[in-house]
């Protein structure tokens, strides 16, 4: 199985891309066939080849199809389909980042879902060719990143800022080192207009975006200890729970298992996949 993850190169880009990545399932490989993949608030546009099949269980519903996708912000956990060989090439986006996009700015933001992107206008635009993209990505990486800033450069100048996406770029800055409560007096800003500039750009509150991102940083610091190695009750202390009952509730809501489960199955995609997985904030 061959996977990466690398940042652009170009600073246009960047300013709204967090990563690229890629994930290449050989048939030989012998991994979690149902993995889970953790709430996000980063948008992803997913390239694979035409007749791929998709599948995305959202509890209650499953979104299904073939090719290229958008995995949009999600506030809860959803399982995927990885019982067959795959290749995602993907385009992980920053907090925030549709809203300036042109293709997206007028409309309104979506959340918890899977959208295909067939015979999609910006792929043309953009001269995006998925079967030879993927195949660069599998051969040559670094190639790869050149050739996506190449492509997306021209569509991401044409980004636009107003007072809400600058204020969330500001409130991202200090959000994972700060309470909400503290943002307004940081940032000489009334918490109501904080609220109502971040929801807007996002479609997430400060509380869910901020509790999105203490557990990927919690998922990524277990991901490199072992099982053996685990300390709850460091955990707890760690990343800011009251206590134990506090943590196994958390986990039990977000990714519908407790501690001790978690243990034993490791069934997350960053454990799947080597930490594909990158902490995104817009600025």
């Amino acid at each position: 199985m061959i996977h990466w993850l690398k940042s652009p190169n170009s600073p246009c880009v960047s300013q709204y891309v967090e990563c690229y990545w890629l994930i290449d399932k050989r048939p030989d490989s012998e991994t979690y066939q149902f993995p889970k993949l953790n709430p996000d608030p980063s948008a992803h546009l997913i390239l694979s080849p035409n007749n791929q099949a998709y599948s995305y269980d959202l509890n209650p519903s499953i979104a299904k199809g073939e090719g290229s996708h958008w995995l949009y912000p999600h506030r809860q956990t959803f399982e995927l389909d990885h019982s067959k060989p795959f290749v995602h090439l993907g385009i992980k986006f920053r907090v925030g980042a549709l809203y300036c996009l042109p293709d997206f700015s007028a409309n309104p933001l979506a959340l918890d879902e899977v959208e295909s992107v067939e015979d999609s206008t910006l792929f043309k635009q953009l001269g995006m060719d998925e079967s030879r993209l993927i195949e660069l990505a599998r051969t040559n990486p670094q190639q790869c990143v050149e050739q996506l800033d190449t492509m997306l450069s021209p569509w991401l100048e044409q980004c636009t800022e107003d007072q809400h996406s600058k204020i969330t770029r500001n409130v991202l800055k200090h959000l994972d080192q700060s309470t909400i409560s503290e943002l307004g007096e940081k940032l000489y800003c009334s918490q109501r207009t904080l609220e109502r500039s971040f929801q807007r750009t996002t479609g997430l509150t400060l509380k869910q975006c901020q509790s999105m991102n203490r557990l990927e940083a919690m998922l990524e610091y277990l991901f490199q200890r072992e099982s053996t190695e685990l300390d709850w009750v460091e955990v707890v202390f760690k990343f800011g729970f009251s206590d134990q009952p506090h943590l196994i509730r958390h986990l039990k809501k977000q990714l519908g298992f407790t501690p001790k489960t978690y243990e034993k199955e490791r069934g997350l995609t960053i454990d799947v996949y080597g930490g594909v997985s990158s902490k995104s904030k817009l600025g």
